[in-house]
């Protein structure tokens, strides 16, 4: 049974490097906003301001993708299961970077 899982694993290659060393990613930006009042900035902050108590927060931009640790080469999520199936010189050049 471990070797079956093992097997599965190695099927995630990295087309330009072909290592099985990849890493898929979330990169998130985001704006906090603190209402100023006459304590600490924040509704929730009384005593001090403490940075992960904010009144609001809004997602600026977002992005997922997988990313080879070798060779550094992003691909688009989308790809996680055309690895294992797709021609490597298709993925090639839809390879991010």
């Amino acid at each position: 049974m471990e070797n079956e899982k093992n097997e599965k694993k190695k099927k995630h290659k990295c087309p330009v490097c072909d290592r099985n060393e990849l890493t898929m990613r979330y990169e998130a930006s985001y704006v906090y906003s603190y209402v100023i009042d006459n304590d600490a900035p924040g509704r929730m902050n009384t005593d001090e301001f403490l940075s992960y108590l904010y009144d609001k927060r809004e997602l600026k931009e977002s992005r997922t993708y997988i990313e080879c640790n070798i060779c550094g080469t992003q691909y688009p999520p989308e790809l996680l299961e055309k690895f294992l199936v797709a021609d490597e010189e298709r993925i090639k050049e839809r390879a991010l970077h």
